[in-house]
């Protein structure tokens, strides 16, 4: 569904030149869980600004179903999560889930939230306003204003790395329970080498910067996964693999 084809960028600052991203490439399936991971800096959340196409690339190209995703834009708008939650803070929990489908004129996303109240876990939540929330309930709003108008495609940049571990672990599995519910493609920034391999169908790692696609790991442990998984020899192997390709990055 998504083919990121050879796309660098760099920008100029007060030292000249930086380089970001080096003909970074990888593809990624219809309906797939895919995380990307890297050293710290090292452009990660530039490339999801690039697919998402709020950043126009320096060089190279991303397609959606082989269409440039700058003309898929308005027709299949992405869901972005980002790691803060960017809440409206005047706004109870349901109307801070129907915002995306005002702004962008779209009944049904307006009408489903209180449904999307109940598959995040916020049900009696409804009025409650960002302040009177936790951290975890507040990232389960983010996630479902993303999903709030059935995006084709979810980003996600780190929306769980200011939580507390308990805390995370939980929306992890919360994630993959409604990545069982909807039709989207997910693509997932995350440092967690872990985290990445619990959720993901593929782990792109990239290189430190200026970033390369250094290796597309595939993960075919069988779902839906619970916490049991983790204990594994398998998982254990497949995480240290994953560690050994990043450290060698």
């Amino acid at each position: 569904m998504i083919e990121v084809e050879g796309v660098s960028h760099f920008f100029q600052n007060a030292s000249g030149r930086v380089e970001v991203l080096d003909r970074v490439g990888f593809a990624v399936e219809k309906g797939s869980f895919t995380s990307i991971v890297g050293p710290s800096g090292c452009g990660k959340t530039t490339l999801l600004k690039i697919i998402a196409s709020l950043l126009e690339p320096s060089g190279g190209a991303v397609k959606i179903d082989g269409t440039p995703s700058r003309r898929r834009l308005s027709e299949h708008p992405f869901g972005f999560v980002f790691q803060e939650p960017a809440l409206l803070p005047w706004a109870t929990v349901l109307k801070n889930i129907q915002l995306p489908g005002e702004i962008l004129g779209i009944r049904a996303a307006v009408d489903r939230a209180a449904g999307l109240v109940e598959l995040v876990g916020l049900k009696g939540f409804e009025n409650a306003r960002p302040h009177e929330l936790s951290g975890g309930m507040k990232a389960r709003v983010a996630l479902a204003r993303a999903l709030s108008f059935h995006p084709a495609i979810l980003l996600m940049d780190e929306p769980f790395g200011n939580l507390d571990e308990l805390t995370r672990d939980a929306m992890n599995f919360e994630l993959m329970n409604i990545c069982r519910e909807i039709e989207t493609t997910v693509l997932f920034v995350t440092h967690n080498i872990s985290e990445a391999v619990l959720l993901s169908d593929q782990v792109v790692v990239l290189s430190g910067r200026p970033a390369r696609a250094k290796k597309a790991v595939r993960v075919d442990f069988p779902r839906p996964r619970d916490a049991g998984l983790r204990r594994t020899p398998e998982f254990v192997k497949k995480v240290e693999d994953l560690r050994e390709v990043l450290l060698g990055a």
